[in-house]
């Protein structure tokens, strides 16, 4: 058996506190309820994965997307890393309605070849890594709240504030503008998570700018499937349109691009894939789209695995991957401690990382 080879998979839960509900409009995260999948090599090596199940956006569920990795528990033993473009095509073919299987599997899978690469992830997509600053999210609530809450990241060094909006529009006008009051001349993203019609995004984007508020962009303003709407925002809203929803798989990206229907493409690791993720993300940036590094509610593992994507490919104007900073840091995975490299500052850092994602075995 080559060194190579896969010896033996498993699947656990992957679940960890949160410390404050994280409320969008599509619903709430109490806790994180995630999955890992951990492969280990004929040499001994180990490679880590993480699907993060997101039910109210994508509609998978945990006991599916569990069924589906025991599966390639199965599959996989025997399968050399090195054919991963082999295995990637094959987890594409079989779990499209799936996609957090073919992130938590090619994570695993990259993890792995990677170490036995003796490089960092990061070089498995660039020459380089360059340095992440990442947003963080003021989740929806009340006034009060998010006022306290961009005050406190403020502090902490955050100068990018995403503001989740999309369920009550007086409220939502009210929240934006505290943030901006608190934060200064911070940039603001908006987040309306599919929460507003294309009139209701037009009207919002006008009253905002009465309020002297103009932010960087709006990100999936309408329905995923309101296609014609998000086209209308991005003609009308005299404001950069992301789109996160709606730009679902390589399809989605192509017809983005066809359609003009937006100006920037959110890339997240459950929707896509490691591998698919780089070329959806190439093909958006050859038709001259911005790019934004997103993800799901997920642990340091899956965020860092990202950030490494969005390092080596240097090319990620927008990056909002903060959920560490929603979650008790006590989480581990096959007894190796998740790392986070994301600072108090929203600086992610992995250039110093010598194999692999990056995690450790030191104990907690």
């Amino acid at each position: 058996m080559q060194k190579s080879q896969i010896k033996k998979c498993s699947v656990q839960p992957l679940n960890a506190k949160l410390i404050t509900p994280f409320r969008t409009a599509l619903g709430q995260h109490d806790s994180l309820e995630n999955l890992s999948f951990s492969i280990e090599l004929s040499d001994g090596t180990k490679g880590s994965g993480e699907a993060a199940v997101a039910s109210h956006i994508t509609g998978e569920t945990i006991p599916l997307t569990q069924s589906h990795l025991q599966d390639i528990s199965e599959d996989f033993v025997g399968q050399d890393v090195f054919d991963y473009q082999t295995l990637s095509s094959y987890l594409l073919q079989m779990f499209s309605r799936n996609k957090s299987v073919v992130a938590a599997v090619e994570m695993a899978l990259l993890d792995a070849l990677t170490q036995q690469l003796n490089i960092p992830l990061w070089k498995f997509f660039g020459a380089k890594p360059g340095k992440l600053r990442s947003d963080i999210t003021i989740v929806i609530n009340s006034v009060e709240e998010t006022t306290l809450a961009a005050k406190n990241f403020y502090r902490q060094g955050f100068r990018s504030f995403k503001v989740k909006i999309g369920r009550d529009m007086e409220l939502d006008l009210k929240r934006v503008a505290a943030v901006k009051k608190a934060t200064g001349n911070s940039d603001i993203i908006l987040d309306a998570n599919q929460g507003y019609t294309a009139d209701q995004t037009l009207n919002f984007l006008k009253e905002l700018k009465l309020l002297g508020v103009r932010p960087q962009l709006i990100e999936q303003p309408v329905p995923k499937e309101d296609w014609e709407g998000l086209k209308r925002v991005s003609a009308l809203g005299d404001v950069l349109v992301c789109a996160d929803e709606s730009a679902a798989s390589l399809q989605d990206v192509a017809r983005i691009i066809r359609e003009k229907a937006a100006a920037v493409i959110n890339i997240k690791l459950m929707k896509f894939g490691l591998v698919q993720a780089r070329e959806a993300a190439n093909l958006a940036r050859a038709a001259g789209l911005e790019l934004m590094i997103g993800g799901m509610m997920e642990s340091p593992l899956a965020m860092t695995a990202a950030a490494h994507l969005a390092a080596g490919m240097n090319c990620f104007k927008y990056v909002d991957l903060d959920t560490p900073f929603f979650i008790t840091p006590a989480v581990r995975i096959g007894g190796l401690r998740q790392i986070t490299y994301l600072t108090s500052k929203g600086i992610y850092d992995v250039s110093n990382v010598k194999s692999g994602i990056g995690l450790s075995a030191a104990s907690l």
